[in-house]
């Protein structure tokens, strides 16, 4: 990479954005493309609609703007998208806050974070070219120039959308430096950017008795009233306050509900009028999007006080719950590791699986389902299939708590443990038991669980642990057959070929004795017996898998072990049965024979060759099997 030349093409970049000129060349523009003077909440519906909007297979909605950060938030992100798409058609859910409710660490301040950074980056493409009057303090709008009386006209005549008026800086300017001449007023390119705090405004409460209403609205600057002799020029007034400064773009109200009233009054003319009050003038029209979070406890305080009523009426709330898919936890994890300076730890696989699966159990509520078992639950909404439960079961699960997510362990502390296992001196890898090990260790510090919750959540932890014994098991007696494909193809073609001829009610050729008989019952039901298929529901069973590879051949697809869910299940579960033994004598032998031995380093090499362990972690699963297997 030639550095110099990469800078040279990035100035160049920056200054082909650095376009400047009169009304007139503006107006122009708008002319022939009158979505660059759309309003705020429109810029982001579209910023977010044009990164690509995808429907999965299961009929939510991928959002790619946020696909790379946000995980499992799929429900919070659909209400947000339809805020701002009914926003940007100017209905009135504009006029309203958005206020993102949840509990610690899932994920509310990443969102807003996501919408400041994607606006900053999406004002500097063509798409997202926005343009405002050069030495504006609140960067507003050039339509703003047209008078009152000649709107209409205009609009009807070039189909443009102007709402708002000029501030008092620019309505002086105009009448005092332009002598009302609109079309010489001077235009720029705006690039938004929250550091150089232009259209994107932060802020944080602190101190009622310390903190003043001026650091929303502005103030009057002294070192001028001297100059221009009164407090309501307005070149005597600093409007550089964070709702003044976040025109045209966003403000972020952090902890909104935790700010004193003065600051949340203000609020009020701001979302229903689009007006602020500032210092001796009249009402400064503002278009931009509020956007405040909080958690749970802060808001039911807030909404039971009465006298909160006028602006919770102005407030549209978008739950962000914890996540409750294990497969997008890990992606959490996944990420916040790979950004860190630890991503060369070797973590060894399902490591973050155990840590997600404890996460999600700690989320999920007891359900009144017979038979449904939080570890049923946690599978089901991960996709995975549960024997005796179906989608219509899924659907009625999550309609059965709406509130769930809302409470249980955060992925701040999931990630702070394991943080605190990939630091310890040596380490080199850490595996699973390593994971539950320090999750569980950390409870016992954790002052903000009771007694009972800690109960609660130390049996979940035993819970975790039994399904990694499972997957455990499952992955070293998968390392055993060392040609698993082929061994479960032959299985598979030897079961097929007696189903056919049980469904056909025909005979099979004995291959040594070239004799005609009976389809294998023994060898057909020991693998539907391994995934609980009855005798009175096998014909069913069978008839389906025929259907199955029928309509794979129509398509000219190949029908192998894993095009069948059940039946992989059921032809892996049937090869692990067969090698329980030999698992079992080899793992747990204390003094392994020569023969053993070879076994065990053969093993350990495909684990670490082919599942992505390390010679570290290979042993210490195959250790803990081997303990397992000799229970």
């Amino acid at each position: 990479m030639d550095i110099w030349a990469r800078l040279d093409a990035y100035h160049n970049q920056e200054n082909e954005m650095n376009w400047q000129g009169t009304f007139r060349e503006y107006f122009n523009q708008v002319r022939e493309n009158p979505r660059i003077s759309r309003l705020a909440h429109a810029r982001i519906f579209d910023m977010i609609a044009e990164a690509g909007i995808e429907t999965r297979a299961d009929g939510t909605r991928m959002y790619r703007f946020f696909d790379q950060d946000l995980f499992g938030l799929d429900r919070s992100l659909d209400q947000l998208v339809e805020y701002f798409h009914s926003a940007a058609q100017r209905l009135e859910v504009r006029k309203r806050i958005l206020l993102l409710m949840g509990p610690v660490g899932g994920g509310k301040s990443t969102l807003v974070a996501l919408l400041k950074r994607g606006l900053e980056r999406y004002s500097k493409t063509p798409e997202g070219a926005t343009y405002a009057l050069a030495g504006c303090p609140m960067h507003e709008e050039p339509l703003h120039l047209i008078p009152e009386a000649l709107r209409p006209e205009i609009s009807e005549a070039f189909h443009l959308y102007i709402e708002g008026d000029l501030c008092p800086v620019c309505t002086q300017r105009l009448e005092e430096v332009y002598h009302g001449r609109i079309e010489e007023f001077p235009v720029e390119r705006l690039v938004l950017s929250e550091k150089a705090r232009i259209g994107i405004g932060t802020f944080s409460p602190s101190d009622p008795k310390s903190q003043d209403i001026s650091e929303l609205t502005g103030s009057i600057d002294l070192a001028t009233i001297g100059e221009f002799g009164s407090e309501s020029d307005p070149r005597a007034y600093r409007f550089d306050g964070e709702l003044n400064i976040a025109n045209r773009g966003l403000m972020e109200f952090i902890e909104m509900l935790k700010s004193d009233e003065k600051f949340l009054y203000g609020l009020l003319t701001l979302s229903q009028e689009q007006n602020i009050k500032t210092g001796r003038f009249a009402m400064i029209y503002a278009d931009e999007v509020i956007v405040s979070h909080t958690n749970e406890t802060e808001y039911l305080h807030f909404i039971e006080n009465k006298k909160n009523e006028a602006l919770r009426d102005r407030m549209i709330l978008v739950r962000v719950p914890y996540n409750l898919k294990v497969h997008d936890e890990m992606r959490i994890y996944q990420k916040l590791i790979g950004e860190s300076a630890l991503n060369g730890v070797h973590l060894a696989p399902h490591t973050l699986r155990a840590a997600s699966m404890f996460a999600v159990l700690s989320r999920l509520k007891d359900s009144k389902k017979q038979g449904m078992s939080l570890v049923k639950k946690m599978k089901l909404f991960d996709g995975q299939s549960v024997e005796g439960y179906t989608s219509k079961d899924v659907r009625e699960l999550k309609e059965e708590f709406p509130l769930e997510g809302m409470d249980g362990i955060s992925p701040r502390y999931v990630i702070n443990r394991l943080s605190t296992a990939l630091v310890k001196p040596g380490i080199q890898c850490i595996n699973p038991l390593d994971a539950l090990r320090t999750l569980k260790d950390g409870l016992e510090q954790h002052t903000g669980i009771s007694h009972d919750e800690r109960d609660r959540l130390l049996n979940l932890i035993y819970e975790t642990r039994k399904e990694y014994d499972e997957l455990a098991k499952i992955e070293v007696q998968k390392a055993f057959v060392y040609s698993f494909e082929e061994s479960a193809q032959t299985l598979l073609n030897n079961y097929l070929d007696n189903i056919e001829a049980y469904v056909n009610k025909s005979k099979m050729t004995d291959p040594i004795t070239d004799e005609e008989v009976d389809p294998d019952e023994k060898l057909m039901r020991s693998i539907e017996e391994q995934i609980g298929i009855s005798d009175n529901a096998k014909r069913a069973f069978r008839e389906e898998i025929l259907i199955r590879i029928s309509t794979l051949s129509r398509r000219s697809e190949r029908f192998d072990y894993r095009s069948h869910s059940g039946l992989k299940d059921a032809i892996e579960a049937k090869l692990f049965h067969d090698l329980k033994n030999v698992v079992k004598i080899t793992t747990s032998s204390r003094t392994p024979d020569p023969e053993q031995l070879q076994k065990l380093n053969e093993v350990a090499n495909r684990l670490v060759t082919h599942d992505g362990y390390c010679p570290e972690c290979s042993n210490a699963i195959l250790q803990y099997v081997g303990t397992l297997l000799s229970r």
